[in-house]
């Protein structure tokens, strides 16, 4: 009796269907339900600061539990400026992959050469790497352009946006109290 069928290529596209399904999970996970769109365009959390000091707790706070959708709006703005620079483009999807990956889809911590490395140093240094490639592609004026227009909408909204009902989790709220000591 012959047994053509011991080759597993269906057990091979099955993972891969999983993988995508997991992708897909995480991906509705980690930018849905994390922190809500809605929560952060809530028309009614809007109000301009009291003073320059509160202006500049509400950016820390906002910036802190806001992050990932920051990082995906000056990402959008970005990406809309290469729109006409194709090669620049195919930087940007490169990175974006890098972005999915190292980021976004990461349901566990990133450990490196055994050591564990930070949500905030992976968003650092992705950034940084994102822009010295971009900028290799020659389409400064457009990066710049659109860096600004990022951080002047993100700055706009941790400004506006009252910190009243934002919930940190205990590790970003230790480093709120000792990044900004309160006074009364």
């Amino acid at each position: 009796m012959t047994s053509y069928g011991t080759i597993p290529t269906s057990s091979g596209a099955a993972s891969n269907l999983e993988y995508v399904s997991r992708a897909k999970e995480r991906i509705k996970a980690g930018l849905g339900s994390r922190h809500p769109w809605k929560l952060m365009f809530d028309i009614h959390a809007v109000k301009f600061p009291a003073n320059f000091k509160e202006a500049i707790n509400r950016v820390k706070v906002n910036a802190a539990y806001f992050r990932m959708n920051y990082a995906i709006i000056v990402l959008l703005v970005l990406f809309l400026s290469l729109l006409w620079h194709p090669v620049s483009l195919i930087v940007f999807i490169v990175m974006m992959a890098a972005w999915l990956f190292l980021y976004f889809l990461r349901d566990q911590p990133l450990v490196v050469v055994g050591r564990t490395i930070d949500d905030r140093v992976v968003l650092l240094v992705l950034s940084v790497l994102t822009l010295v490639f971009l900028f290799l592609t020659r389409a400064t004026e457009n990066i710049l352009l659109a860096l600004l227009i990022g951080a002047v909408v993100v700055l706009l909204h941790a400004a506006l946006r009252k910190t009243d009902d934002l919930f940190l989790d205990e590790e970003s709220a230790h480093l709120m109290s000792t990044a900004a000591p309160s006074s009364s």
